[in-house]
């Protein structure tokens, strides 16, 4: 054999021998990063722009995105509503890509993109909430919509509801791939 071959031969000795290096202990996760609740699947432009036109935005508007992904709507409510955005997510992948989206967009002095957990965010100042995040993270929202949102302020759901609490409006927008849900609510007076 050349020499070159001896290193793996060996190696192989020692495997079938018993003699193998010890085991490499794998590595824990990480626990220290974001905790992300849902994975992050972007709405359809066409279902974005169906949600932005149920809650009426337009210039006057706040549009909060809870989980704003790549930070197609509130570039949407900037750009094509006139609206200012703000996107809140826990991703700072997606924050970096967010902003990179709205500066070619044209849209960056409308638009604001926050790396932060949407359970903790401050979202006082919105008019309009936009949210797809799956039904068991909306019912765990609910009750931070109603407490930290004004009466009036319109909240758009893509496919998952908000429980017991009834929607003003449900509307279905027909894609090639299937049907898609949205909904709208008001927060009511105190």
């Amino acid at each position: 054999m050349r020499a070159l071959h001896w290193p793996i031969v060996a190696l192989v000795i020692a495997l079938a021998a018993g003699c193998a290096m010890p085991a490499r202990t794998p590595e824990p996760p990480d626990r220290t990063g974001p905790r992300i609740d849902v994975i992050w699947v972007p709405s359809d432009l066409v279902v974005a722009r169906k949600m932005l036109e149920a809650a009426g935005v337009g210039r006057g508007d706040v549009v909060y995105d809870l989980g704003s992904g790549d930070g197609r709507i509130p570039i949407m409510a900037a750009k094509e509503f006139g609206a200012r955005g703000v996107g809140v997510e826990i991703d700072p992948a997606l924050i970096k890509q967010s902003r990179a989206n709205a500066i070619t967009a044209g849209v960056a002095d409308r638009v604001t993109f926050v790396e932060q957990d949407l359970f903790t965010a401050d979202i006082g100042e919105a008019t309009v909430v936009a949210i797809y995040l799956g039904q068991d993270v909306n019912l765990k929202l609910r009750p931070k919509l109603l407490a930290e949102l004004r009466p009036g302020t319109r909240v758009v759901s893509h496919d998952y509801d908000l429980g017991d609490w009834a929607p003003e409006r449900t509307m279905t927008v027909d894609l090639e791939s299937r049907d898609h849900r949205v909904f709208l609510w008001r927060v009511p007076a105190r």
